[in-house]
């Protein structure tokens, strides 16, 4: 039997009377004193699987909650917020809420679509946005106004239930929109199966949302699932508990699962902490799926104990196990993740301390199994699902490119009016666009042009600049948020361009550039050719080297970059690149990698880009300083 480790601080339980055993419990007795626990896993213990005191709070006359209501509250789909630039003086925070919607696939009817654009205009800021997670996101709802958002997008087929908060969050996939193709197929079945196995059952989100009403829709599962999640016979699930597999303290953290096929990185896949790949034989049928973990972008400034991570191979399973192995994967993390401290609660610092072999060799007696040996893959690439695509049943497909995913003003007005017009069910990217699906070919030219003249115009008769980034929302909503990204990035991106222009680029020069307000990472920047990251009111670490297909992590090249100081600071690294690529085809990012840093600082340093290193004190570290360094 393997040992505890400190990473495993406590083990949920059924009640506070009993301790449910799994096979990875260690055999030697409770020391005398029990492990510190962080106030959220106290919360979360207390709150009788997410009711209370949310639910007590919630009809207050006060326009905000708790701390304590608001940790349970993330699990029903949402986050407070304060809008720190409408404060009034003197009357303190302006508290609004930020729901999240939870659809595996990005796959939104036409009916849930229209319900989340008129709840925007009622309800909320008159803008959507769509997320790095294939989800809906709504701001600006007013506490009073919560449960008549709620209930709207569940009786409209759709849920928030975990879309934030200690659990399975979105089950991501391709925005593929063919139709018979058993590869894409089985990785659709597979992400719902996945996400309503892992989906929290205790009934609190009815409770809350739906006076106790058990809405149909919400309901309907395979019965494989049923059994999946109720199946304890090796320990990873708690029999007569209301939360089987999450047990009353849910997980450590939030758990990240995607879906794929082989090849098709359309969703970062690496960056999950389970990724599942679906493996065929050559009738299409399906023969097993690879299993990967770890993968995760969260990280502290100045704390090199967080950190990036993608995920690597943990081995392959029979198409029947599936959902198995991936309960099996979850209660490793449940119950050995840390719940001590949250900045090392991912599952990617669990793999960090064990290793592979261990993680695999706990994880394989929740499965009561020996994982395959994980097999060699195609190349991963990067698909953007942009323009115009043939779905295989006649009917077509479109990808819109979103900027930074806020769909607002004349192009919602011309989203809605298309959607209702002609019946279109839509899918969410996960870089932040849309794709309308089922398009009768007649109906090509109109959807287009009304889209061009919405301010949508065809993703090719765009900078790739543009098309190719992400960025968060940042200010002024997100607390975690310490700079500009979403409003900022635009304007940044075109200065980026006019000095790529100015060395003699083709307007067709493209790589990855992605954009954070916090090194929380949600815009994935760490995945980037050219990564911002906010560290100031106006200043940005700069992260190089990634790949457009998003295989390699990016590095920290610079700190505390001025964003007022971006021509200077890039226009070094940009000649050096047109100078030195080896070819057309190597892009920025490949070229960061292959010359090095030191290279690129000696280009900056010989140009006046960067001051020379400070001499070394007795603790420094002589870093070159960027320009515009605070």
């Amino acid at each position: 039997m393997i040992g505890l480790s400190h990473a495993q601080v406590v083990r949920p339980s059924t009640s506070r009377r009993s301790v449910i055993t799994n096979v990875a419990t260690p055999s030697r007795p409770p020391t005398a004193h029990p492990p510190k626990r962080s106030k959220v896993e106290i919360i979360k213990e207390k709150s009788d699987f997410l009711r209370h005191p949310l639910m007590q709070e919630l009809v207050t006359e006060a326009t905000n909650i708790s701390e304590e209501a608001v940790q349970l509250m993330k699990f029903h789909g949402s986050y407070q917020q304060d809008d720190r630039e409408k404060r009034a003086f003197g009357s303190g925070k302006l508290y609004q809420f930020m729901m999240r919607t939870k659809q595996p696939s990005g796959l939104v009817s036409n009916r849930l679509y229209l319900v989340m654009d008129e709840l925007a205009d009622l309800y909320g800021n008159g803008t959507l946005r769509l997320t790095t997670r294939q989800t809906f996101q709504l701001h600006g709802v007013l506490k009073k106004d919560l449960k008549t958002v709620f209930s709207s997008v569940i009786k409209a087929m759709g849920s928030t239930l975990g879309a934030c908060g200690d659990v399975n969050r979105n089950v991501c996939s391709p925005p593929a929109p063919y139709v018979g193709r058993p590869d894409y197929d089985a990785a659709l079945r597979a992400s719902e199966d996945i996400a309503a196995l892992l989906a929290p059952q205790s009934g609190a989100y009815y409770d809350v949302w739906l006076d106790g009403e058990r809405f149909f829709s919400m309901t309907r599962e395979s019965p494989e699932v049923t059994a999946a999640r109720l199946d304890a016979s090796h320990g990873a699930s708690f029999p007569g508990c209301p939360e089987p597999i999450y047990g009353d303290l849910f997980l450590p953290r939030k758990f990240k699962v995607a879906v794929t096929v082989p090849g098709d990185n359309s969703v970062d896949v690496l960056t999950n902490d389970l990724v599942v790949v679906v493996l065929t034989r050559e009738d299409g049928s399906v023969r097993g799926y690879q299993l990967l973990v770890g993968g995760g972008m969260g990280r502290s400034h100045g704390k090199a104990t967080t950190f990036p991570h993608l995920a690597a191979d943990l081995g392959v399973v029979p198409a029947a196990d599936l959902l198995a192995a991936v309960k099996a994967v979850v209660a490793v993390q449940r119950d050995y993740g840390r719940r001590d401290d949250r900045k090392q609660a991912r599952l990617k610092y669990l793999i960090a301390e064990w290793g592979m072999d261990k993680f695999r060799s706990v994880a394989e007696q929740y499965y009561g199994k020996r994982f395959a040996p994980a097999e060699a893959l195609p190349a991963w690439r990067y698909l953007s699902y942009l323009g115009w695509q043939e779905q295989g049943d006649g009917r077509l497909a479109y990808g819109v490119y979103v900027r930074n995913g806020r769909v607002k003003g004349e192009a919602k007005r011309t989203l809605r009016a298309l959607v209702e017009k002609y019946d279109l069910p839509l899918t969410i990217t996960a870089n932040q666009n849309l794709v309308l699906r089922n398009v009768d070919p007649a109906w090509r030219e109109e959807v287009e042009a009304a889209l061009t003249a919405a301010g949508l115009p065809p993703a090719e008769t765009l900078d790739p600049l543009d098309t190719l980034s992400m960025a968060c929302p940042a200010m002024p909503l997100c607390g975690l948020a310490i700079g500009e990204a979403e409003r900022a990035s635009p304007d940044i991106i075109k200065r980026l361009r006019a000095v790529l222009t100015e060395l003699g680029f083709s307007d067709q020069e493209k790589f990855v550039v992605r954009m954070t307000g916090c090194p929380n990472g949600c815009a994935r920047p760490y995945m980037a050719e050219l990564g911002f990251v906010g560290d100031g009111a106006t200043s940005y670490q700069v992260w190089l080297a990634g790949d457009h297909d998003a295989t390699r992590l990016a590095r920290l090249y610079a700190e505390r970059v001025n964003a007022a100081d971006f021509e200077r600071f890039f226009r070094p690294l940009f000649a050096m690149f047109k100078e030195q690529r080896e070819s057309e085809t190597e892009s920025f990012g490949q070229f960061a990698e292959r010359v090095g840093f030191e290279a690129l600082r000696a280009r900056q340093l010989a140009d006046g880009a960067i001051e020379a290193p400070k001499a070394k004190g007795p603790r420094g570290r002589g870093k070159p300083a960027a320009a515009g360094a605070r």
